[in-house]
Formats: C-alpha cells, sequence, structure tokens
C-alpha cells in the first residue's frame, strides 16, 4: 500500500467514524493527543479526541446504508508528515476539515483537525 493509500484509509476511516458514531474506527483514526478546533455556532470550540468522540456518540449514527460525502481535495505529503483537507458532512452540517497527519510507529495517525463549518 502506497502512502496515499494508507493517508486515505485513515481518512474514510474518521469519516465513517463520525458518520456512524463509530467510537472504535475514531480512536483508531485520532492519535489519543488529537486537538480538534473550530468556530462552531458562533464561538471557537477546542476540544479533546476523547471530547470529540463523546459529541460524536452523543449525536448518533446516520440510518443504516447512508453513504457518507467523503470529498477529499488534497492530500499533501512530506516523509512522515501529511496534510489532507477533506470535504464532508455530519448530522446536516458540511465541513472542510484540515487533518494534520503524523506517520508513527509505521501507521498513520490524525494529529490535528481544525475545521469550517459551511452556512
Amino acid at each position: 500500500m502506497s502512502e496515499e493509500q494508507a493517508i486515505r484509509a485513515v481518512v474514510h476511516l474518521y469519516v465513517d467514524g463520525m458518520a456512524f458514531a463509530n467510537e472504535p474506527a475514531l480512536r483508531k483514526a485520532l492519535h489519543p493527543r488529537a486537538d480538534i478546533i473550530g468556530n462552531y455556532q458562533g464561538a471557537v470550540e477546542w476540544m479533546t479526541r476523547d471530547e470529540f468522540i463523546a459529541a460524536i456518540v452523543e449525536e448518533g449514527s446516520a440510518p443504516p446504508g447512508t453513504i457518507p460525502l467523503m470529498e477529499i481535495e488534497l492530500i499533501d505529503i512530506e516523509g512522515d508528515a501529511a496534510s489532507v483537507k477533506v470535504v464532508d458532512e455530519f448530522a446536516g452540517m458540511r465541513f472542510s476539515d484540515y487533518l494534520s497527519l503524523v506517520k508513527i510507529d509505521g501507521r498513520w495517525s490524525i494529529v490535528n483537525k481544525v475545521y469550517h463549518l459551511h452556512r
């Protein structure tokens, strides 16, 4: 598997994890010390991985058979660091997510997410 394919697999795990409130998938995609940051409902939201996952699980899963939106617009890889821009939807809202990934112990992990909520 190429580095790009491995990164796409992590992004897919992340998007599916959000869409279907899949806590194990999100824990696998996001590094334990990951931060999730963005403007949400007029205020800066700054969450840890565990706070983010709890919010996703609380919102609940998309209906079975849903095909989550996942438009990867950019992947930039330099050695063991990568940046991905992905457009996705969660709970009826569309986001542009800017994901920073680092390859740790041979595996890509999302270490930071900065998002924009489209209006």
